[in-house]
């Protein structure tokens, strides 16, 4: 693959602006003769971006292949081993690349080779539309080992799902610039990668600087790297990427303040920055950002927040950097955390401390006075008590749940879904905004597809999410007449080490429930009356549904007490099961459980009296009937240490519907499909 070096050059007429280096990608033996791969660049010292696509062809056999990346002003020339280090493709089968997989970490085999890296955008957000500037390499027309530098100006005019950024018809893009970076000259910084060209007419696609946050750990220590070398080169050159952002315009005609926060600023926060213990969970940089910024994000989908420098990259407004005053909180707030944790944050708050002192006096108080957040010190205290042994399923403000609605699709037979992925923090009322995720056009997908289509958006959220000690409950509202989609089975990765979490079925790591996606919008009395009754209810117990050779009757769950949960020895789908959960619903209970593989049109055996002894035991155990969800999640975990097939918790599932936290109002009924 040719990968491709971006470094700011020195007398260029834009500060800022980077210049593809050209390297030669083949197997080191091939010499110049080697075909060209495609582009990429040096995100971080011996570590190259490019695309998957790139390399797919020539690794999918042998991905342990040794390759050559060339550049005439790397290495002097000559050709540098390295060898695919990571990338995002969850199937090489694939012909297609969807964007959000289309991406691959290059490492150099020889760590003593210098060159340059670019600076890679802190921020999430897709950039707005003014001229980028994309850059790559082309093969050339004589040889088939030569590689020409490319570049263009043209905008993104139009964003293509999570992470597409579509280019106007304004240049055309070379085969070969796969892999190539896009620079936005105002800001000065890569702010996304190419990824295709349109055959036989200008324009193209890239993938936006955000898609590189998936790779998790690796990017949170590839980033580290990128960071702590730009902090070096600005301390020790005349010349880097900081010195040309500090000439931007909209800059030199502002007078200098230290009420600003400048480009060197910023390079040197986040050099301090990677030096630290990462953060242990997104939620925790989330928290950090909101007290801040003083307030949450605006609407939309809120980008996940995986390192310190995540959290950096939050505090700005319209392109611009807040005043320096919201950085150092958010500093002061870090170091205070890491330091909680027994971390050392010395340098930082040294640093900030030293910032402080050319900020207005007024304004020092923010950060002299700064607090965490309660919820992250709450959670901090049990987290170190070993004697809190379940975890309970959270209501209003008590932390968040990932919801995905899957919603019929009109006219079809068999049914489709539609579906959304949403994060509830459960403070703001609304459910969580807008979706993390969807697939509302189409014909929808089918029920046995639906895990294959929601394992790469869930893994993604659920890294955005999870808490060291507290993976996030995963709600699945759907209708009743799929309450038997056996969703604690699912599993994130179809190929994963034995010890891996990713290996567990989601019903034994987190806690898993069904809501039924027709109770959504406001509440009804019925159903919030018996919900408040039963929260603080105390000595639960099983309640028979229906009783043993009795039909279901509507007065039965209207008059049961608050502390009897329903529990159906047979699916909840069709026949009597149905019919009982039905009226269950319709009498506002919000908990309930069922075995969704239990007997239909034969009356009860010896397995359902197994089947309500152990849901009577689990129920009489509750001190509360948030308890539930983690209780069962611990019996799904054994089961799977065990593979005990014939437990008779291994297919059940659980109604947990709570109107405190209900699922936003939507399209009513089934969805039109186009």
């Amino acid at each position: 693959m040719p990968a491709a070096d971006t470094t700011a050059q020195a007398g260029t007429a834009e500060a800022g602006t980077a210049q593809a280096l050209t390297p030669q990608a083949g197997p080191p033996q091939a010499g110049t003769g080697a075909a060209m791969w495609g582009s990429g660049f040096f995100i971080a010292p011996g570590w190259v971006l490019t695309c998957a696509h790139v390399l797919r062809s020539y690794l999918r056999e042998q991905q342990d292949r040794v390759f050559a990346v060339r550049n005439e002003v790397v290495n002097g020339g000559a050709p540098v081993e390295a060898r695919l280090a990571h990338w995002l493709l969850s199937d090489l089968r694939n012909d297609k690349v969807p964007v959000a997989e289309d991406l691959a970490l290059v490492r150099l085999l020889d760590d003593s080779v210098e060159h340059e890296c670019v600076w890679f955008t802190d921020r999430a957000e897709q950039p707005g539309g003014a001229p980028k500037t994309a850059y790559g390499f082309r093969p050339g027309e004589h040889g088939r080992g030569q590689a020409v530098p490319w570049s263009a100006d043209a905008e993104i005019n139009q964003r293509d799902d999570t992470y597409g950024m579509r280019f106007a018809p304004q240049a055309e893009f070379p085969k070969g610039a796969s892999g190539g970076p896009v620079l936005d000259p105002a800001a000065g910084a890569v702010v996304g990668i190419i990824k295709s060209r349109r055959s036989e007419r200008d324009g193209g696609l890239a993938i936006a600087a955000a898609a590189l946050r998936q790779f998790g750990d690796v990017y949170q220590e590839v980033m580290a790297w990128h960071d702590r070398w730009h902090g070096g080169r600005s301390a020790v050159t005349s010349y880097h990427w900081t010195a040309e952002q500090a000439k931007l315009p909209g800059r030199s005609s502002v007078p200098p303040s230290g009420d600003q926060w400048t480009p060197e600023d910023r390079t040197e926060a986040l050099r301090l920055l990677a030096e630290l213990d990462p953060p242990r969970a997104s939620p925790d940089v989330a928290a950090l950002v909101d007290r801040a910024r003083g307030e949450p994000p605006p609407p939309g989908r809120a980008p996940l927040l995986h390192t310190w420098r995540d959290g950096h990259g939050r505090l700005y407004e319209n392109d611009r950097p807040l005043e320096a005053i919201a950085f150092l909180h958010y500093l002061r707030l870090v170091a205070l955390l890491v330091e909680s944790r027994d971390g050392d944050a010395k340098a930082l708050s040294d640093w900030v401390e030293r910032r402080l002192t050319t900020v207005r006096p007024p304004l020092r108080t923010v950060v002299t006075d700064a607090r965490l957040p309660e919820r992250l010190t709450v959670r901090q205290a049990a987290e170190s008590d070993p004697g809190q042994v379940v975890i309970p399923y959270p209501g209003p403000g008590e932390g968040a749940t990932v919801v995905v609605e899957l919603e019929p699709v009109l006219y079809e037979e068999p049914t489709r879904f539609y579906w959304r992925i949403r994060v509830d923090d459960g403070d703001d009322g609304d459910g969580g905004g807008e979706p993390f995720a969807a697939e509302e056009t189409g014909r929808g997908v089918a029920p046995e597809d639906l895990v294959q289509r929601l394992r790469q958006p869930l893994a993604e959220v659920f890294h955005g999410v999870d808490t060291p000690h507290s993976p996030a409950p995963l709600e699945v509202a759907l209708p009743v007449g799929h309450f038997d989609t056996a969703v604690h089975r699912w599993q994130l990765s179809q190929m994963a080490k034995l010890y891996d979490a990713a290996h567990l079925p989601l019903g034994a790591r987190r806690r898993v429930v069904l809501r039924d996606i027709a109770r959504r919008g406001d509440p009804d009395n019925v159903w919030r009356e018996r919900w408040e009754r039963a929260a603080g209810a105390g000595e639960f117990r099983a309640s028979r549904t229906p009783p043993l050779g009795q039909m279901p009757k509507s007065r039965q769950f209207q008059e049961m007490p608050a502390t009897a949960i329903p529990v159906l020895c047979r699916p909840a789908s069709r026949g009597l099961g149905r019919k009982a959960i039905d009226m269950a619903l319709e009498a506002g209970h919000g908990i309930a459980l069922w075995h969704t593989e239990g007997h239909t049109a034969s009356g009860c055996l010896d397995p359902c009296e197994t089947f309500h002894a152990g849901a009577a035991e689990l129920l009489g155990q509750l001190g509360a009937a948030a308890e539930l969800p983690d209780r069962l999640r611990r019996i799904r975990e054994e089961i799977y240490q065990e593979r005990d097939a014939s437990h008779w918790a291994e297919a059940v599932a659980v109604l947990y519907d709570d109107p405190r936290r209900p699922v936003p109002a939507g399209q009513a009924g089934t969805v039109d499909s186009p």
